[in-house]
């Protein structure tokens, strides 16, 4: 009675703590249902059966109102909420199925699963599952495959800011002593010297090509964190509701007050990238403070998990992959001021000198075939579709692709355009034709904010800030990209071309682990059977199966995304053979493709008992890895019957953490061992 009582009261806190939500609870039941009609190309997730919300116009004219404050609900935010309250759904579920099991065991009847998932449980876990909470989630997400995130400061040590240029001058806002100390623009040239004073800037030489944030902002602040082959950037960036410079304090420098917090993680190893965006419906951030990472520092840090959670944006519905689609942590233009890019000279011009950023990015060449994907299941869930159809293009012989890794996607549709000066163009069907002419109608705003000394001939002239053959070095006077070269290009770059463009997917697969993926192998396969000294669950012997096993891909000593899969087959001891290939579990039923659950995380996989997702010895669950450089060691304990033969197959699994899922080992990695009940012997492999 009692038992029928704990599970009548979860089933009903559960359907009330569901219910309060509203409509989004209304939403999650619908998405639930329709979850097997979903198919990949009909709108909505396969896992989750939530609407994917559709990607937006480049529109100058949606730019400001996506800014206010006081908004209704986007697509994004419907999804978002959706995909985590069915997944909380799912959860809550799996927590009910597993209290089921354990009040009411109906393992075998020798009780091997129980004692099995008994004697390992604090072991078998996955990484990033402590919670369906979105931010919270994609931390851990993050920590799993980069390591720690540092915590954003835009005031660190060798932080820089992003100043304004206007006619080749540098532009303060300060205080005019000659008009009783108003605000005034300030312009200076590169020697320092006063050129005027104006009371407004509406057009500058370096517009920004971000969208949705000031064209001519200024005082931006960048800070740089590299550790190893990881490196994260973090941006506050100052910006207004109409996108438009005004003479009001918050412009000047010393202002801590901005608008947009964003950071970007990048491995230059393995390509995986990840952006990380304050939310959308907080007026200003305050860069005095620092800004910890999604999910806080840990899985023990509670203060720092419930406080993020709040000032992330959950509903993840920037596109910075469309952007930031070259292989690299960033895309480099005029705007963000690298010394190379902007100046007539390139890094020889005076002006970059004195007020460039030098080499603050540092400079890297893209490879056309370097891995490259974006980590954060949220953040991949509602743009699957786009992902896996974006291309990079190769085109050879032009002077453009020679370069730079352009793509089908923002890099080639809007950066590539600006940088040669052209208008984007194609041969589109209609319905394809609007993005394009979104993006036409956007270049043309940036425009209209830039400057004509920008765009004039002779000594001057930084636009088009690309130039064939000398790239950002403008005072050769290389001739520009002509209309045939353009025409050719754009083609490719809009998805209209064919073989001659040289397409190939932008995205690149989630590595399995092993080498066939990422050249890490389990190794040492071992097992040792034990006397145990007192019967445990029924059991007097024990087999305690170990390996060893570095998660090295990307060189993150603390790298946690991998996990193992063991699937267990016994029969009667053979005197006289070996076992053969096809005796060992299959490669189907270690990863569990006919799972059957029997308890946390053990369960029937076809004829053979699964362990999922074992990490190493230590590592018990929802605590952070320690480092390592050398290869872990895992183990698991087997409650064993004398005058068995166990055959194991261990495989290591990757958590992809975005639209792929798991990528599974691919080799084979088996060992046995018979229990004869003879002093304790051991077999290795």
């Amino acid at each position: 009675m009692r038992r029928c009582f704990l599970l009548f009261a979860l089933f009903g806190a559960t359907t009330v703590a569901f219910a309060s939500e509203g409509e989004d609870f209304g939403i999650a039941v619908e998405a639930m249902r329709r979850r097997s009609q979903c198919t990949s190309g009909s709108g909505c997730e396969p896992s989750t059966g939530c609407t994917i919300p559709p990607p937006g116009l480049v529109e100058p004219g949606q730019v400001a109102s996506a800014q206010q404050s006081q908004r209704r609900p986007t697509p994004h935010d419907t999804f978002h909420a959706c995909r985590e309250m069915v997944l909380r759904f799912q959860s809550t579920e799996a927590t009910i199925r597993d209290l089921v099991a354990r009040l009411w065991p109906f393992g075998r009847t020798d009780g091997f699963a129980e004692a099995l998932e008994a004697w390992n449980r604090e072991l078998l876990w996955a990484p990033a599952a402590a919670t369906e909470a979105p931010i919270t989630k994609f931390g851990d997400e993050l920590r799993a495959v980069f390591g720690p995130v540092p915590a954003g400061d835009c005031l660190a040590e060798g932080s820089r800011r992003l100043s304004l240029e206007v006619d080749g001058n540098l532009v303060e806002l300060r205080r005019n002593p000659a008009n009783s100390n108003a605000l005034q623009f300030e312009h200076v040239d590169a020697s320092g010297r006063h050129v005027k004073w104006t009371d407004q800037v509406d057009r500058c030489d370096k517009p920004s090509l971000a969208g949705m944030v000031t064209y001519c902002g200024m005082n931006s602040r960048l800070s740089r964190v590299a550790r190893g082959p990881v490196e994260w950037l973090f941006l506050c960036r100052k910006s207004s509701k109409n996108l438009e410079l005004s003479s009001d304090p918050y412009w000047q420098e010393w202002d801590p007050r901005f608008a947009l917090y964003g950071a970007i993680g990048f491995n230059e190893l393995t390509g995986e990238i990840a952006f990380i965006d304050g939310r959308k419906d907080r007026e200003t951030f305050d860069w005095r403070e620092t800004f910890p990472p999604p999910g806080g520092q840990s899985y023990a840090d509670a203060a720092g998990r419930s406080r993020t959670e709040d000032m992330y944006d959950k509903s993840f519905r920037v596109d910075c992959f469309a952007c930031h689609d070259n292989k690299e942590p960033y895309v480099i233009g005029p705007h963000v001021k690298q010394a190379r890019v902007g100046y007539l000279r390139g890094n020889k011009d005076e002006r970059s000198t004195a007020f460039g950023l030098g080499t603050f990015l540092p400079q890297r060449k893209g490879r056309a075939e370097a891995p490259f994907r974006v980590i954060g299941s949220s953040y991949t869930a509602a743009r699957r579709a786009r992902m896996t159809q974006a291309k990079v293009v190769s085109l050879p012989g032009h002077p453009c692709t020679s370069c730079h890794v352009l793509t089908t996607q923002e890099t080639g549709q809007r950066f590539a355009a600006d940088a040669a000066g052209k208008k984007p163009t194609a041969i589109l069907s209609p319905e394809r034709a609007l993005p394009l002419l979104g993006q036409r109608e956007f270049l043309a705003a940036v425009g209209e904010h830039r400057t004509v000394w920008a765009t004039r001939g002779g000594e001057g002239k930084i636009h088009p800030w690309m130039l064939p053959h000398y790239g950002g070095d403008l005072s050769e006077q290389s001739p520009e990209v002509t209309d045939d070269e353009w025409q050719a290009l754009s083609q490719c770059l809009w998805d209209a071309g064919g073989a001659e463009c040289g397409y190939r997917p932008l995205y690149t697969a989630c590595p399995s682990p092993g080498r066939t993926g990422d050249g890490y192998v389990p190794q040492d396969l071992a097992t040792e059977i034990v006397a145990l000294s007192a019967p445990r669950d029924g059991f007097k012997h024990a087999i305690r199966l170990s390996w060893t096993y570095l998660n090295g891909y990307g060189q993150v000593p603390e790298r946690d995304d991998v996990r193992f899969n063991i699937a267990i087959k016994t029969e009667a001891i053979s005197q006289t053979t070996a076992p053969r290939s096809d005796d060992f579990p299959t490669m189907a039923e270690a990863r569990g493709d006919r799972l059957a659950t029997i308890v946390g995380k053990v369960g029937f996989s076809g004829s053979t008992s699964l362990v999922q997702d074992a990490s190493f010895v230590g590592h018990r669950k929802w605590t952070e890895p320690l480092p390592a450089s050398a290869p872990r060691r895992y183990s698991i304990e087997i409650p064993a019957a004398c005058g068995k033969r166990y055959l194991f197959r261990i495989l290591p699994k990757r958590f992809c953490f975005d639209y792929n899922g798991i990528a599974f080992g691919t080799e084979d990695h088996v060992i046995h061992t018979d229990v004869t009940c003879a002093p304790a012997s051991a077999n290795l492999r």
